[in-house]
């Protein structure tokens, strides 16, 4: 029930991954990437599977060697979701899951070798519609890039994006994303706005190496917030040293908290103090794990008192403020007769909320079908 986001987005061209719009306006769209071993096919493919099912749009698989390239092709055969084949330097990789049904190549030109090799890549996306991401690192720059500015710096992420981007063009292929990833939070979010002043493509945000679950999603909240805020990303992937389910579960938080795009329930919560009525934190926890399935946007307070519980349930699809023993349901910011046992808060606005979610699922099916 919240407002549309006020921001403005920065304007770029359109390419697809896969059946996944990216850019010119698109949703923003939220990947991760496996951390299976490729060769292991069935750990792989059901860790994709996993992904898919908590909301990702894209996932990117390292192909780092031929075996993992056969291995690719039969992840293909088994996946729905649109795979990036996340390759460094062998050029024949490349090709190989081009053959394959690969959706999107994620490879620096500059880094294949002669030109000859990259002709040949460039001419078999070309052939096949498969997009390029070129991926520029702050931890592995050019050696002659890290000698010229001594450390990573925005505009050594941006030079050795350009010297990628330049080689498409000079080919004349326009389908390819760009990301300049750093795990500074800064220089990340410098590299990018300088970035976005130079091209028209859509750009893949990332905070890389960010850390663990907690450290790592602040860390990216905190960079792609910045930048989404600006309306600069097309597509973003958050890196944690954690379950990759966690990575979409973050990703779409932070769209979430912009207002960019919503999926599944948005708990507005208070942090409890002395004067809540039921165990909120509980209540929210609970809530939230008994509720993942659940992928219709939604609004839902859940606050412990009455001085804030009102004015938070005006604004929410649901909403329950926190009284002497019982507490006020509120549904589409209108109070309702009915009143919440305390005790058995849980299952009482779990019962609701998937009844208003299935109402709110139809009535977007019906719209759906009359446009």
């Amino acid at each position: 029930m919240h407002n549309e986001s006020p921001i403005k987005r920065r304007q770029s061209t359109r390419i697809y991954v896969g059946d996944v719009p990216i850019g010119d306006g698109a949703p923003i769209a939220v990947q991760s990437m496996t951390n299976t071993r490729t060769t292991d096919v069935a750990a792989t493919v059901a860790q994709i599977q996993a992904l898919e099912k908590v909301g990702a749009d894209i996932v990117r698989v390292s192909v780092p060697t031929m075996d993992a390239a056969e291995a690719f092709k039969q992840i293909k055969q088994q996946v729905n979701i649109p795979l990036v084949a996340d390759i460094h330097f062998d050029y024949r990789i490349a090709l190989k899951v081009a053959e394959y049904g690969v959706d999107c190549l994620r490879i620096n030109p500059g880094n294949i070798g002669r030109e000859d090799r990259i002709r040949a890549v460039v001419d078999c996306a070309r052939d096949n519609n498969i997009p390029i991401r070129i991926g520029v690192n702050g931890g592995s720059l050019e050696k002659d890039i890290q000698q010229k500015y001594g450390e990573p710096t925005p505009d050594a992420l941006v030079e050795s994006a350009m010297r990628h981007v330049d080689i498409l063009d000079r080919l004349n292929f326009d389908q390819f994303k760009v990301s300049v990833k750093a795990s500074d939070v800064f220089l990340a979010v410098d590299s990018y706005r300088k970035l976005a002043q130079q091209i028209r493509q859509p750009l893949h945000l990332g905070i890389t190496e960010a850390g663990g679950a907690r450290a790592g999603s602040v860390k990216s909240a905190v960079g792609l917030g910045m930048l989404l805020a600006e309306g600069i990303g097309d597509t973003l992937r958050v890196s944690l040293a954690a379950d990759p389910v966690e990575e979409i579960k973050v990703g779409f938080d932070i769209l979430k908290s912009l207002r960019i795009r919503s999926r599944g329930i948005n708990f507005i919560a208070c942090p409890t103090c002395s004067r809540q009525e039921f165990d909120v934190i509980g209540t929210v926890n609970e809530l939230e794990q008994r509720l993942e399935d659940i992928t219709i946007p939604m609004d839902v307070s859940v606050i412990g008192c009455v001085v804030n519980g009102p004015g938070e349930a005006e604004v929410s699809h649901l909403g329950i403020a926190g009284g002497n023993r019982k507490s006020a349901f509120y549904e589409d910011g209108l109070r309702q007769k009915e009143r919440f046992d305390n005790d058995n808060v849980i299952e009482q606005l779990e019962a609701k909320i998937r009844a208003k979610a299935s109402m709110l699922d139809a009535a977007n099916r019906i719209d759906v079908t009359e446009k």
